[in-house]
């Protein structure tokens, strides 16, 4: 249930990921206020990169997203909303999601270009309440659970921010955030169906992160939660993880499932996440983002700066040299297997071959 507004983990990630965009006096909604056009917009903290074709998109405060052909110069985008985001997918090279604070949710169809809104937190509330406000069973206690979680998503309004986004393909994707938020989308966003009901959470975890591997879905949330899409029953169930720590992030492939999160902390499975190992990852900070790059290997981006590689499907981890140091919370495919690091300081472009940084905005 929404028993507060922040837990500690979520506390943690959003204030890497933000500061706050407005002060109480004067408040004008994010979702009511364009993003303002700015000339060091790309020097602002950057919450998101994706990679569109040979095109990098980045998103991060005040609902700011520019886009580069070259990692260098960069264009602003039009955006509709304020809002901070904090992810972004791009599941072709021009149909692409952003999601962020107040629950909003963005579409481009042109590469990054110009955004439109397809959905904000007063919009899921009324989701949320269609689908779970006059349960057909009231006596059932998960029935009795979304009833009350939507009835008060409802009354404290659009204050919950959605986290991360991913996409198949250019029509179905989800869309996962704080306290348990979560919604699929069959028609490219034009509507949104709730899956509170089809995962296993009953504590309302925080869910900061959705990818696949292993051939199904996986899902990282707080305290150790992991979750993987049974597909037979279209219902995401728990996995076993012998970690009870928040998880940020994840990535995989047809065998490998890995995440990460505090502390330094990943853990890695074989065998669609039945079993798993404890992998050594030589830093005590937190990851926050992670990809693996176009050589097969495996990078993991900490919040303090460091940039981790593994050449064994995340076996072991040595660190990358870097010439500047900044905290990272973002990670995307640059050209020529370079890669791109994002975080309070904007873009950065790093080469892998090399171990020598190649570009800086």
């Amino acid at each position: 249930m929404f028993k507060q507004l922040l837990r500690p983990p979520l506390l943690i990630l959003t204030t890497l990921l933000a500061v706050p965009a407005f002060a109480q006096s004067g408040f004008v909604s994010p979702l009511d206020t364009p993003a303002l056009q700015s000339a060091k917009a790309i020097q602002a903290p950057i919450n998101a990169l994706a990679r569109a074709a040979g095109r990098l998109i980045a998103a991060g405060q005040r609902g700011h997203i520019l886009f580069s052909d070259n990692a260098t110069d960069w264009v602003q985008a039009q955006v509709p909303v304020s809002s901070d985001l904090t992810a972004l997918a791009f599941p072709t090279a021009i149909q692409g999601w952003a999601v962020g604070h107040e629950g909003v949710v963005l579409h481009s169809s042109d590469s990054g270009k110009t955004w439109t809104k397809q959905l904000d937190g007063q919009q899921i509330a009324a989701i949320l309440l269609k689908q779970y406000g006059n349960p057909a069973n009231p006596d059932d206690p998960q029935a009795q659970r979304l009833q009350q979680d939507a009835q008060l998503f409802a009354t404290q309004g659009a204050d919950k921010p959605l986290l991360d986004v991913w996409f198949a393909d250019e029509r179905t994707g989800f869309v996962t955030g704080a306290f348990n938020l979560i919604l699929r989308t069959e028609d490219g966003g034009q509507t949104w169906t709730a899956w509170q009901d089809r995962i296993d959470n009953p504590r309302s975890m925080h869910l900061y992160g959705l990818r696949p591997a292993a051939g199904t879905l996986f899902m990282v949330a707080e305290q150790g939660l992991v979750l993987k899409l049974d597909r037979a029953s279209q219902r995401f169930v728990k996995v076993e993880l012998p970690y009870e720590g928040t998880l940020f992030g994840l990535l995989g492939d047809d065998r490998l499932v890995l995440v990460y999160g505090l502390r330094g902390n990943a853990l890695r499975s074989l065998d669609g996440g039945a079993s798993w190992s404890t992998v050594d990852t030589g830093i005590k900070e937190g990851i926050t983002s992670g990809l693996i790059a176009e050589d097969g290997s495996i990078l993991l981006a900490s919040q303090t700066g460091q940039l981790l590689r593994s050449t064994d499907r995340g076996a072991t981890f040595s660190r990358v040299p870097l010439d500047h140091v900044a905290p990272n919370f973002a990670l995307a495919p640059a050209a020529n297997g370079a890669v791109a690091l994002a975080g309070l300081g904007g873009v950065r472009v790093q080469s892998l071959q090399q171990n020598k940084q190649v570009g800086e905005l």
